[in-house]
């Protein structure tokens, strides 16, 4: 009997290696990377699932990068018109600048950042939507209108003031700590795929660019690359680079001849190296792309869609075409059985929200890209029933000042806004707050590692169960579910 590959510590072989090595050849190797596949899910599944069942089926992860302005969208503060062109100790709020408001967590975070500037007014006009009452900028009127089934989240924090914050908000750590999973890695970890022949998680849009050319803020880090996202355009006829065959090159039944030997073969090598992720990854890419041929194209056929849908979405019209195509992407992806949809706006550099100058030119142009193609989503999950097992996290890296910096606002990571809508969260509300000028997260501060809780909280996983051996993980690493938003 061949031994050469015995577990460290085990006189006999492994499973796989014995498959292999006995009669029952290439199919005691399909057996075993099926079993290999389906084993350490299922068990993963079993320790990382919580008590209560799961509300949520997939995730539409938006990002808005370069750090939207909180004040003017989700958390209007009325004072800075009020205030305007005071500095802050000439106002009633000059508390706000006392070191003890500020969070000491925060890297780089100073009392006086940002403080001793100019107040500027609001850029843009707001007004309340829906039973709620919910107070939004008229940037966002198309998703102002949709405020009944947002829950606002306005006392958020990070621990960078720079766009290395990009990667901080995908994996709740540092710019200096990387190679991290990101919250998309960490759901198709714990849950694997509904679809086998997609991806459990997907990338829309052009990443950030701030960190590794923004691999790192889809990234598997330490679980592996398999557990990465994968990049896919809106384009039926190319959606994934090299993933569709050559032109003429070879029949389908030669095609799938070959990717039938290249797996066993690649299986094959699997038994002698199982641990090796790179290995791994390259397996289930092959395999996988394989299948994706048809079935991503298929999935991104957005011509198929009516009409009245595609105008919902915004495709009718130049400027939302592009991002309404996201969106209505990243429906399709979630109505298949993706897990984790993530969808980036403004990629590229620092991002395109970093309104440092003219933020009211700025904020209206990008804004106006968005705003109705995520009302467009909001409202086709819900009439098709998806809204209600289809969490829909909005987020971006930080907030901006209430200060001004000429005619922009600088980047503020001590306070600022996400909202959450779908499956499991309460509809219509606000939950914790910043100052009288949004300056400090003092209500219900809650560190963004607290909207990664909520999301795996709501898909049935605990990210304390799904810790790998070795790899120590900070209480804030995890954070908590912010129950207060959770139906």
């Amino acid at each position: 009997m061949n031994t050469r590959f015995r577990t460290p510590g085990c006189t006999g072989v492994s499973r796989r290696t014995f498959l292999a090595d006995t009669g029952m050849g290439f199919t005691g190797l399909a057996l075993s990377a099926m079993l290999a596949k389906e084993a350490p899910a299922a068990g993963l599944a079993d320790v990382a699932r919580q008590t209560s069942p799961a509300r949520a089926k997939s995730v539409i992860w938006i990002f808005l990068c370069g750090g939207v302005s909180h004040v003017e969208s989700f958390d209007i503060k009325p004072a800075l018109n009020t205030y305007a062109g005071k500095s802050i100790e000439d106002t009633p709020y000059k508390e706000v600048l006392n070191p003890e408001r500020v969070n000491s967590k925060i890297v780089g975070g100073n009392p006086s950042h940002g403080g001793r500037k100019i107040l500027m007014p609001l850029q843009t006009g707001y007004k309340k939507y829906g039973q709620s009452g919910l107070e939004v900028g008229d940037w966002f009127t198309h998703v102002g209108a949709c405020a009944d089934d947002l829950a606002v989240v306005r006392s958020l924090w990070t621990i960078h003031n720079d766009h290395g914050a990009q990667l901080t908000w995908q994996t709740g750590r540092h710019p200096r700590e990387p190679g991290h999973p990101t919250i998309g890695s960490w759901v198709s970890y714990g849950l694997g795929a509904i679809n086998e022949n997609l991806p459990e998680y997907v990338v829309l849009g052009e990443p950030t660019g701030d960190c590794c050319g923004g691999t790192w803020t889809f990234g598997g880090g330490y679980l592996g690359p398999e557990y990465s996202g994968v990049r896919m355009g809106t384009d039926p006829k190319n959606p994934i680079p090299f993933i569709a065959p050559e032109r003429n090159s070879v029949a389908k039944d030669e095609q799938e001849g070959a990717f039938s030997l290249l797996g066993k073969l690649n299986r094959l090598s699997g038994i002698e190296y199982p641990d090796d992720p790179q290995l791994r990854a390259r397996i289930k890419s092959y395999e996988l792309a394989f299948m994706m041929q048809s079935a991503v194209p298929d999935t991104l056929r957005l011509s198929d869609e009516s009409e009245t849908t595609r105008k919902m979405y915004g495709m009718d019209q130049s400027h939302t075409r592009s991002f309404g195509e996201l969106c209505l992407a990243a429906r399709r992806l979630s109505e298949r059985g993706v897990r984790f949809i993530q969808v980036f706006h403004g990629g590229g550099g620092g991002g395109a929200w970093d309104a440092h100058s003219s933020i009211q030119k700025n904020h209206t142009e990008l804004a106006a890209q968005v705003d109705k193609p995520i009302a467009g989503l909001l409202r086709d999950l819900k009439q098709r029933g998806m809204l209600d097992d289809t969490l829909v996290v909005f987020g971006t890296e930080f907030g901006r000042s209430p200060g001004a910096q000429g005619d922009g606002r600088d980047h503020h990571p001590q306070g600022f806004s996400a909202w959450l809508a779908g499956a499991g969260i309460k509809g219509g509300i606000t939950h914790g707050s910043t100052d009288e000028l949004g300056f400090h997260a003092v209500e219900s501060p809650h560190y963004v590692t607290d909207i990664h809780a909520t999301t795996l909280h709501l898909m049935g996983l605990s990210s304390r169960a799904m810790e790998v051996p070795g790899r120590r993980r900070l209480d804030m690493d995890h954070g908590a579910p912010i129950k207060e938003i959770l139906a």
